[in-house]
């Protein structure tokens, strides 16, 4: 789903973003899939300033904007809030989890909640700007693709079988499904995906939590934590609108 902002605008609410906004979502070139989970492609046109939530993913992304240079951006532990305005176009490469981490040549965590100039990272320097086409980015990314580790398929297999499997609530749970440590986990994801794997099992579990919202779902917000593996309600709270902005009942109320 796009992402969303401003409560109190009522530009936010139910599907009207679709009058401002247009998404495509290309899939990668088969020889770029091993490393690219996909391509998205937004246009807007807004006459006034809309404020926009920008809910996190445990994904690396690549942007191309009209008059700028391309920046990458490691993961966001929370939720970030841009401003659109005007009539803009940007081209966004999704990097799959720990699929950036052979161009980085080295811990992904480095570039957590941080954005950085692509000619910053040696692999990416030379990288097109400015208005760009699909076509040019992944010839590009052809000329640019390194090695293949078989570490990335490992580590994105773990966070599959997270969006997959929604009993899975603590990271002991996911060390045992996977036959390693809680240990391991923590370093693999550190050096690959840049968030731990804790915060990756509850991104999904409360994605979850906003999909039985949508279905229109009557939520016991106490047990629905526990459930969860949350200590208590003031913990999920907290979480949830740090991921999504605004707490469950307000987002409930809204939508």
């Amino acid at each position: 789903m796009p992402a969303r902002r401003a409560p109190s605008d009522p530009r936010a609410l139910g599907s009207a973003w679709s009058r401002f906004q247009r998404h495509a979502f290309p899939a990668p070139a088969p020889e770029l899939a091993g490393v690219v989970a996909g391509y998205w492609i937004v246009e807007w046109a807004y006459d006034e300033p809309y404020e926009q939530i920008i809910v996190p993913l445990p994904n690396v992304q690549l942007t191309f904007h009209e008059g700028a240079a391309p920046e990458v951006h490691g993961v966001c532990s929370g939720h970030v809030t841009k401003v659109l305005e005007g009539r803009r176009r940007v081209l966004g490469v999704t990097f799959r989890p720990g699929g950036f981490r052979p161009f980085l040549g080295s811990a992904v965590s480095a570039l957590t909640d941080r954005s950085v100039p692509a000619s910053e990272i040696p692999a990416l320097r030379g990288a097109p700007s400015g208005r760009v086409e699909l076509t040019e980015v992944e010839e590009w990314l052809r000329g640019v693709l390194p090695p293949p580790d078989p570490t990335v398929d490992r580590v994105a297999g773990v966070v599959a079988r997270v969006a997959a499997e929604p009993g899975i609530a603590r990271v002991d749970e996911l060390a045992a499904r996977c036959a390693t440590s809680v240990r391991t986990l923590q370093r693999l994801f550190a050096e690959y995906v840049g968030v731990s794997p804790k915060w990756v099992i509850r991104r999904h579990r409360l994605r979850e939590v906003t999909e039985r919202l949508a279905a229109g779902a009557d939520i016991a917000w106490a047990p629905l934590a526990t459930e969860l593996g949350y200590s208590d309600q003031a913990h999920f709270v907290r979480d949830f609108a740090a991921i999504f902005g605004e707490p469950p009942t307000s987002y409930a109320a809204r939508f």
